[in-house]
């Protein structure tokens, strides 16, 4: 077993034979040409899986976390260790303390996004008490670590920072930013629309756009609000209350409701956008999956200069008649290969809500797969 000390942080790795479960020798070790790599947060000793045909590696991980603070340790543990529980089951990991020294056994990968989990949970118990929600948002991006994520982009809009939680995320912003016409497509709760609004609330900060115009598909009400009470705004407005939402949150009410009176921050049923350019604006389609193939083509078509448009939708929450073809799966089709056009797929590791929610979209996947 070789041993490692970078910052008073202790590494161990072994090679273990799951049949024998001995340990190879230091010699052994050597011959079979083992990588040895500094990374960024210690020293870290890598084995070519290749290598060692038929064997497991396991790195066990040894640290302090500083200060020794009784009340922050006992909030980061959870009552009766329940928040080491809960990474433990989200990661490949056996996590191990005796006051303020840890020790984590598990794959090379997952020990190393288990470490800085804890270490980011820590720094959070200083200004407040860690929740269950808490571990679980930090644990959205500790269990992509399967796809070594090391960019970080921050979103910063007037009353809150925005950090993408995972590849897809962070994969989903870097296209906005990049392309004029941008799709994003997956389950619900995976931030497709909540980060849409927050590039457009980046967007109009920067004087990068000069309005917001918020689309969405009233299916619901058969396009025809007609019979609804109150002026346009008020028709569509149940109907767009998550971009408001979302708007509210990053903007405050009262800048929201002046964006609204000067008509920066537009919004409109999408029967009622036919006809129109729109120029150096934002547009987000929400619901997207709701709209007709006519629907779909009528709204793409409405891209002006200096425009971003993000279409966003979930394939499998679909409430157009049975006969009706989703403008959105056609479009993902017929536009795949199209230039300048991004599209990003989420799926149930995306999910940043109850567990259980994740859970629920792949046991639908799964069974949709089927048929």
């Amino acid at each position: 077993m070789y041993t490692g000390q970078f910052c008073g942080i202790n590494y161990f790795i072994g090679v273990f034979y799951p049949e024998s479960g001995d340990v190879l020798s230091n010699r052994a070790i050597e011959q079979l040409d083992i990588l040895w790599q500094v990374a960024d947060v210690g020293t870290q000793f890598i084995a070519r899986p290749a290598d060692f045909e038929g064997s497991l590696v396991v790195d066990v991980r040894q640290f302090i976390l500083e200060p020794n603070d009784a009340r922050r340790l006992a909030s980061l543990c959870g009552r009766q260790d329940t928040h080491l529980r809960l990474i433990e089951s989200r990661l490949p990991v056996t996590i191990r303390n005796r006051g303020n020294q840890f020790e984590i056994e598990g794959e090379g990968d997952a020990t190393k996004a288990c470490a800085r989990l804890l270490d980011q949970l820590y720094r959070e118990t200083r200004d407040s008490e860690l929740s269950d929600d808490m571990v679980h948002l930090h644990l959205q991006e500790a269990s992509t670590y399967q796809d070594n994520v090391q960019d970080t982009i921050v979103i910063e809009t007037p009353k809150i920072k925005i950090k993408p939680r995972g590849k897809n995320q962070i994969g989903y912003i870097d296209a906005i930013r990049s392309n004029d016409m941008n799709f994003g497509i997956g389950p619900a709760g995976t931030g497709k629309t909540w980060l849409a609004v927050a590039c457009a609330v980046d967007a109009l900060r920067r004087d990068q756009v000069e309005r917001i115009v918020l689309v969405r598909p009233a299916v619901e009400a058969g396009e025809r609000l007609g019979f609804l009470p109150g002026d346009l705004a008020q028709k569509i407005d149940p109907y767009l209350r998550p971009l408001y939402d979302a708007l509210y949150e990053m903007l405050g009410f009262d800048k929201v409701t002046k964006l609204l009176e000067r008509q920066v921050i537009e919004i409109a049923p999408l029967a009622y956008m036919r006809g129109r350019t729109l120029n150096h604006s934002f547009i987000i389609l929400d619901e997207s999956q709701n709209t007709t193939r006519e629907q779909m083509k009528m709204f793409l078509t409405r891209l002006g200069f200096g425009s971003t448009a993000v279409i966003t939708g979930d394939p499998s929450q679909i409430d157009l008649p049975r006969k009706s073809d989703s403008g959105l799966t056609h479009a993902c089709r017929v536009l795949a290969s199209v230039r300048g056009i991004s599209m990003t797929r989420f799926n149930y590791k995306d999910v940043i809500r109850h567990p259980l929610v994740g859970r629920i979209v792949d046991a639908y996947d799964k069974v949709q797969d089927e048929h």
